[in-house]
């Protein structure tokens, strides 16, 4: 799955994406609903959702119908439009009502410089009106499309995809996914204009939602919404870091426009707990509890293992890799220990597919497990039971009401719905019993002599210290890029514009919390 939209229709957000046999609905942004209908083009490319008054709309990529609905929650929906040859013909497109009721298509999955845009008749079942436009894209840094490296098992797609817009305080914002080449990885570019037809600027802290690095990575291919509160998302999709072959997901991310009118998302920590706000929020720290990761490389034992998915790598920080028992039998299990007696706040079981096979109509697509914690290995308790469990979830995630002290956690397995028992990442949140990290005293960041946009960063590695949280950007008080490393010292950060001053802020965290580093110029 990839490409996902979320629409706020009535008082339910509703998410479409490519490839999902179906899409979802939430109240509140964290328990979502799966529903089907036999009527929509669910396998379909790109979807494109919007609504029109009483009306939620929704058509695909390469597709001449146009659906619509009052009750999507139970996916009533009946055909709008039957005859659009600009929708059958295109792709990576996105409908826009603007806030005076005109509204607009933006498509062009392809790497030339412009955007086609054209207004759409809402009044006569949204044919096109006048001729298409191209919206230029001015990127003054961008010099030639570089092609992506083929990954063996993978296409290589496109340079630049995916369309989507919004407005804020009477600007447009134009956004597509466009590669970032050294990475191999897609991230999300925004342009700007004063019209809805361009041409439209490189906004200066582009890529606005990228996530080089971390469990999971990417944060592109997506699209931004305000909540019912008036806060802004960025949902994207993500992968495996460091080009593995891995399934899809998507990820939320905060965003927001700053007081010079950026759109800007934050994915720093990204794959880490956060607070879903019940009101307009101004403070981004306040989303974020002081909750550390408490599972990184660090001891762990279990029923069975395969020798190809050892239990490590329920523990390295990486949603590619996996460790498996031998069977996917009731009984099998994963243990791991802390190192010591910590504060367990929450924890995250991603399940992952291994040696898959269709089985009988009439078995559970669920996974059932227990989860129980222990100080001394001897005397267990339960954590979570959801031996019980029939609903699908594969990327589980468990706020403790009442916080526990525990070295050890347990995940038995009772049922897996295919395959072997198998995680990708037990991640478990909390605090620890020791110090913070001292703060960064020093590095560099240093700019190639051979390459302007290239900076290279270095420092010393400190006791006490897990990694560091790395934030940049064009100004001291817009940090809004990050990278998260851990075991080096060293790291080459590609910066767009070989023209400005970058600042830096190197962050040391560890299992007991951040130490905010000092902001601090590029050379």
């Amino acid at each position: 799955m990839t490409d996902p939209v979320v629409v706020l229709y009535k008082d339910n957000y509703f998410l479409f994406a490519s490839n999902a046999g179906g899409y979802w609905y939430s109240g509140d942004l964290l328990s979502w609903k799966f529903v089907t209908a036999v009527n929509l083009p669910f396998e379909n490319l790109a979807p494109s959702a919007f609504v029109i008054g009483d009306w939620i709309y929704f058509t695909t990529s390469l597709s001449k119908t146009i659906y619509r609905s009052k009750d999507p929650v139970n996916a009533k929906w009946e055909v709008f439009s039957n005859n659009s040859v600009l929708l059958s013909l295109i792709s990576d497109f996105s409908i826009f009502v603007d806030t005076d009721g005109r509204v607009y298509c933006y498509y062009g999955c392809s790497n030339h410089e412009g955007v086609m845009a054209r207004e759409l008749d809402p009044d006569n079942l949204l044919e096109p009106l006048g001729v298409p436009v191209v919206c230029d894209k001015l990127n003054p840094l961008k010099k030639s499309v570089k092609k992506l490296k083929e990954i063996p098992g993978q296409a290589v797609t496109y340079n630049t995809n995916g369309s989507w817009m919004n407005k804020y305080n009477g600007k447009y914002y134009y956004q597509c996914a466009e590669p970032i080449g050294v990475l191999n990885s897609y991230a999300d570019f925004v342009y700007v204009s004063d019209s809805p037809m361009g041409p439209f600027t490189f906004a200066a802290n582009n890529p606005f939602s990228f996530k080089p690095d971390g469990f999971v990575s990417g944060a592109g291919s997506g699209a931004t919404f305000a909540d019912k509160f008036g806060n802004w998302w960025h949902i994207a999709t993500i992968t495996a870091p460091k080009n593995q072959k891995a399934q899809t997901r998507f990820a939320l991310f905060p965003s927001g426009f700053d007081k010079d009118g950026n759109l800007f998302t934050k994915t720093d920590f990204g794959d880490y707990p956060i607070i879903m706000p019940n009101s307009k929020y101004s403070n981004f720290s306040k989303l974020y509890p002081e909750w550390s990761l408490l599972s990184d490389n660090i001891r762990a034992q279990a029923s069975s293992s395969l020798s190809s998915a050892p239990v490590t790598s329920a523990f390295d920080e990486n949603i590619g890799t996996f460790w498996s028992a031998q069977t996917g039998e009731k009984g099998e299990w994963l243990m791991v220990d802390l190192g010591s007696v910590c504060t367990i706040n929450a924890f995250q079981i991603n399940f992952a597919e291994n040696k898959t096979q269709i089985k009988d109509s009439d078995s559970l697509l669920a996974y059932q497990y227990l989860v129980e914690y222990s100080a001394d290995k001897k005397n267990w308790k339960k954590l979570s039971d959801k031996t019980a469990n029939t609903e699908y979830t594969t990327n589980p995630y468990e706020t403790i009401k009442i916080p526990v002290e525990a070295q050890y956690l347990k995940i038995t397995n009772y049922h897996v719905p295919v395959g072997t028992f198998a995680i990708s990442g037990f991640r478990i949140f909390g605090s620890g019993n020791d110090r913070k990290p001292k703060k960064v005293g020093t590095f560099r960041a240093v700019r190639d002599y051979r390459n302007q946009q290239i900076i290279k960063m270095s420092w010393k590695k400190q006791a006490n210290t897990t990694g560091y949280n790395i934030r940049y950007g064009t100004e001291k008080d817009k940090l809004y890029h990050s990278y998260q490393v851990f075991k080096n010292a060293r790291l080459t950060i590609h910066c767009p514009d070989k023209n400005k001053t970058y600042w830096f802020q190197m962050d040391a965290f560890n299992e007991n919390g951040v130490t905010p580093g000092k902001p601090q110029l590029s050379k």
